[in-house]
């Protein structure tokens, strides 16, 4: 994007020399047949426009500023922005043009009379001309009565920066003036972490990228997480570009973030509105909060990017000239020694195993007969070579499928085929038992719901943001002796039917689904209808369980089954409790405490029979309401 204001029409301001000149050609009644391109005509005649959109304060409801945005003349090929500063750039006239659209944007923000901060798009290039530096811009800041305490140069990047020393110099310069400084595109320009790292500008712009679809996106939510931490820390204010929906909007207020840029919030106009929607101020003073995309699913847990690189020991390579008794005397020296890599200017040749080299020189006189010879000598087969960014995962099937020894004695991990270490077998397999049990809290591999971890992180937002909701702790009755009686696979059927049957129950944007282990399940709900939903998981739940039992198990109402202490028990088909509490602001302080609660309520409702729906209401005295399904 870039940021400039309309032409003046009755005031006269400093020109860009090259402006002048072609004004003054278009004028001379000598050159009447002068022949101008495009976007000298352009200049010339002044014919660039601004729009302005607006910038949101996400906590106040209240519009900060606005951008301007210049476009070129209508129905012209050079009304984009991407155009117009494209064939400025390619005729030689980026400057010209650039200052034109600076003074169009100025000249229209002081007509318009608008409130709040204008965010002036400025590239690099042009913000170290000298002439960019010689007082021109302030003194039609002047002309104009807008204090320069209300612009916020904006830097954008259409090329990489190179002179930073330059750069930061020029917008000091700018500081000192009294301009704000504001980076844009933050994510997708050539340098703009290190701009920000060394200008400390007032204001980051998230590029659009990261925000679009950001409420559906883990990898989007965590990268606007990190943005937002940084800039709490070093006191930056984040505004978030190319808000385009309501999901994306309420994502964006609840992760803290201050200021808000996009179509959904308005769109440009060269007479944008003065105050946002009622529809926007709904959003950002709602009391719910939305339903973060799942970065902890199976298929994308925290080490699911884990790679052979994590499993990587630096051992000091020998040459293939290096001779035996050096490697008895390597081995010799540190016990804990457990492979030598032989690697020839990089390339890995071979690797000597401790287990193997003692089983061949254990016998006397070994090393007197054999120590002056070649490493190479003890070299049989190739080594298992693996690079290092292989993902643990693929590297474990590969490892299935090679020869035994691999696994026994270890393997090389490469970078770009050149020795970096090596690693063994053993190394491995903790790794994938530290994985399995980091998923495991996460997501839970029968139904793929999220885990403990992102349960408790959902609690956390949902006080922290005082909102009300209910938390349910949903638990099968009489599960073991379904377990006992029809086996470990349907009782897997089981947990997953009912995973279903909840997910079927809850509003995706406002309800939050978690299965805890075994057959235990937590429901979130912001759902203001949420005791009918909760009712309806119930008969769903009794219809479909329905058909997991045998008509004989049906008829007489339940089974027989061997309990833990030998005796053998009649006991009830298997049915669902729920036991559900509601949670109002500065009720309770920690997830930690909602989960008592939560687990008092689930045990009342598992007192009633039946599929059963326990609603405590309480504030710590005992009146219970109880419902049965």
């Amino acid at each position: 994007m870039f940021t400039v204001l309309p032409p003046a029409q009755q005031r006269t301001f400093p020109r860009a020399p090259r402006a002048q000149f072609m004004a003054d050609l278009l004028l001379a009644e000598d050159n009447k047949e002068q022949v101008m391109t495009p976007l000298e005509e352009i200049l010339a005649q002044r014919s660039l426009s601004a729009l302005f959109q607006p910038i949101i304060d996400l906590k106040r409801g209240e519009f900060l500023g606005y951008e301007g945005l210049i476009r070129g003349p209508a129905n012209s090929p050079l009304h984009s922005p991407v155009n117009l500063f494209a064939t400025a750039e390619r005729e030689g006239l980026a400057l010209e043009v650039e200052m034109l659209a600076r003074h169009t944007v100025l000249e229209a923000f002081a007509r318009l009379d608008l409130p709040g901060q204008l965010f002036l798009n400025v590239s690099p290039q042009t913000l170290t001309q000298p002439s960019f530096r010689n007082g021109q811009t302030l003194a039609f800041l002047e002309q104009l009565d807008i204090d320069p305490s209300r612009v916020v140069i904006e830097i954008t990047e259409n090329q990489p920066t190179f002179d930073f020393e330059a750069m930061r110099s020029a917008l000091l310069h700018y500081r000192g003036m009294g301009f704000k400084i504001a980076i844009d595109d933050l994510g997708e320009g050539f340098s703009s972490l290190r701009l920000w790292s060394e200008l400390r500008p007032e204001y980051i712009k998230i590029d659009m990228h990261f925000v679009q679809g950001v409420d559906r996106d883990p990898i989007k939510l965590q990268f606007l997480k990190s943005i937002q931490s940084i800039a709490q820390s070093c006191g930056t204010h984040v505004i978030a570009e190319g808000v385009e929906t309501e999901a994306e909007l309420k994502v964006v207020k609840e992760l803290g973030i201050a200021l808000g840029q996009g179509y959904f919030i308005a769109r440009p106009s060269p007479t944008p509105p003065l105050f946002a929607s009622t529809e926007t101020g709904r959003i950002l003073n709602a009391s719910s909060i939305s339903i973060f995309p799942d970065a902890s699913c199976p298929a994308c847990p925290p080490n699911a990017q884990t790679t052979a690189q994590k499993l990587l020991t630096y051992i000091e390579p020998v040459h293939p000239n290096t001779l035996i008794e050096h490697i008895f005397d390597r081995f010799n020296a540190d016990p804990a020694l457990r492979a030598i890599p032989v690697v020839n200017n990089g390339t890995p040749i071979g690797l000597i195993s401790r287990y193997s080299f003692i089983d061949r020189f254990a016998k006397p006189y070994q090393r007197e007969l054999h120590g002056r010879k070649s490493c190479m000598e003890l070299i049989q087969s190739l080594p298992l070579l693996v690079e290092k960014n292989m993902p643990i995962q693929e590297l474990s099937h590969f490892l299935a499928e090679s020869e035994d020894r691999h696994f026994a004695e270890g393997f090389i991990i490469t970078e770009r085929g050149r020795y970096i270490g090596v690693a063994s077998g053993q190394a491995l397999l903790r790794e994938l038992t530290q994985m399995q049990l980091e998923a495991a809290r996460y997501a839970n591999p029968l139904t793929l719901l999220p885990g403990n971890v992102p349960i408790n992180e959902h609690i956390g937002r949902l006080l922290h943001a005082n909102t009300p909701f209910v938390a349910c702790y949903c638990d099968l009755d009489h599960f073991k002796p379904f377990n006992d009686t029809y086996g470990y696979r349907k009782g897997d059927e089981m947990i997953q039917l009912t995973g279903r049957v909840l997910s079927w129950t809850c509003d995706p944007k406002l309800d939050f689904l978690g299965h805890i282990g075994g057959d235990d399940f937590i429901l979130l709900m912001q759902s203001r209808d949420w005791q009918s939903r909760c009712e309806q998981a119930l008969r769903s739940f009794e219809q479909a369980a329905s058909l997991m039992f045998r008509e004989e198990h049906i008829a007489a109402g339940g089974y027989t089954s061997e309990g833990r202490d030998g005796t053998v028990k009649f006991h009830p088909l298997s049915s669902l409790s729920i036991g559900a509490i509601r949670i109002e602001p500065g009720r309770f302080s920690s997830h930690h405490e909602v989960s008592a609660a939560m687990t008092d309520a689930k045990k009342m409702a598992k007192k009633i029979p039946g599929n059963s729906l326990f609603v405590e209401q309480r504030d710590h005295d005992l009146s219970h309401m109880k419902e049965t399904i």
